[in-house]
């Protein structure tokens, strides 16, 4: 049973009002410097927009400082260089924050928010810095500039709560459902055994307030991410010094390969994660229907082909494809590259895209017989042409 909490603030009228309010400019996957540098240079006599320090190859690390109030929260997002939906996602929050509806934020709280961790990472399309670091493995060693820039905010600002935004693949799903987490979250682990420390149950409380809204809209389609404990994670650390810290994972919603449905349910899980702090006293009370989100499973692939043939010389034994799309930036944006990862029995798995090849032969032109780690950007089904990604240029 739920822990009553008090009235959480309309989102129907949020919703209502994204189309309108989303920060239309940024329309890509691929999000650098150089998209939301106009965007920034736009608040700069509105919020307090400041350089925090230069990346490893010498990009500016930004930072947006907001509001008044006395709770304090970091947020951070693009630790990761190729994770932007969460990035998009801060920017339509900075425009919500102009409505009269939402500028009581601004007197509750004091943000303070780095849109883009590691710009070169971003500027590559690549999850790793400029030294081909995962930022998100430095806690400890802070070897790179970008850990330490965020050290020092952690430091010098001294936040009552973190939001930790990432970005996950379309492998996950709720469970063992044949559900694509869109949206998954974590409180991070203090230790080893994963025990449910004070700080932890008060992260938890903000995820189940964040749960119980989304479930309005996005029903059985919201993940708990895995929970292993790594003191080398960012918010593992962050958790493990008393800061509550929620992870925020932007995942994949059905045919919305931009991620621009995923964007707005995660301005909503923002907003409503702001309005249960706001009006709420968070003293962990309310945590326990945190363990009833199923964690994620990595069910999915992105295209399966069942009941195949591939190899003409034995045309008794069937099996199924299973089709990954890697992202490729060149100069036209973000290219989806469909890419054999997996041939056998895929029963158990799920496929955003499902193709029955009803027994018949399954092959490409290229190659005398499909194999795992083939790009390929259509099938054959016995003579029938089928593309894979027919979408294929997302700018």
């Amino acid at each position: 049973m739920y822990y009553i909490s008090k009235p959480m603030f309309n989102s129907t009228f949020f919703l209502s009002q994204y189309k309108s309010l989303k920060a239309q400019s940024l329309r890509s996957r691929h999000i650098s410097n150089l998209d939301i540098e106009p965007l920034m240079e736009l608040f700069s006599d509105k919020f307090d927009v400041s350089i925090l320090g230069n990346s490893e190859a010498g990009l500016p690390i930004r930072a947006v400082k907001i509001g008044s109030g006395s709770k304090r929260i970091l947020i951070w997002s693009q630790m990761h260089g190729n994770e932007s939906t969460t990035t998009k996602a801060l920017f339509d929050l900075f425009n919500y924050l102009e409505l009269d509806d939402f500028k009581s934020f601004l007197s509750t709280f004091s943000f303070f928010i780095i849109p883009i961790l590691n710009p070169d990472g971003a500027l590559a399309y690549t999850r790793l810095n400029h030294h081909q670091v995962d930022l998100n493995r430095d806690a400890i060693n802070k070897s790179q500039i970008e850990s330490k820039v965020l050290s020092s905010a952690f430091d010098n600002f001294k936040p009552h709560y973190c939001f930790n935004l990432h970005g996950q693949r379309t492998i996950f799903s709720v469970g063992r459902t044949n559900k694509s987490s869109v949206m998954s979250f974590l409180s991070p682990s203090e230790n080893v055994e994963r025990d449910v420390t004070n700080t932890r149950k008060k992260s938890m409380s903000i995820i189940n307030s964040i749960n119980r809204v989304l479930q309005i809209y996005l029903p059985n389609q919201i993940g708990r991410y895995e929970d292993d404990f790594n003191p080398n994670c960012v918010g593992d650390q962050f958790q493990t010094q008393g800061v509550p810290t929620v992870l925020f994972e932007a995942g994949h919603y059905p045919n919305d390969y931009n991620r621009e449905e995923t964007r707005k349910y995660t301005a909503l899980s923002l907003f409503t994660a702001l309005d249960y702090i706001s009006n709420n006293e968070i003293n962990g009370h309310d945590f326990i229907d945190y363990f009833q989100i199923p964690e994620n499973k990595r069910l999915f692939n992105d295209v399966i082909v069942r009941n195949a043939i591939i190899d003409i010389s034995n045309p008794t034994h069937f099996c199924d494809i299973g089709i990954q799309n890697t992202e490729v930036l060149n100069k036209s944006g973000i290219i989806f590259k469909p890419t054999i990862s997996i041939i056998g029995d895929l029963s158990e798995k799920h496929g955003h895209f499902e193709i029955d090849a009803n027994y018949k032969l399954v092959s490409h032109p290229d190659f005398p017989k499909l194999s795992e780690n083939y790009e390929i950007d259509f099938l054959l089904v016995d003579s029938s042409k089928i593309h894979l990604f027919d979408k294929n240029n997302l700018t």
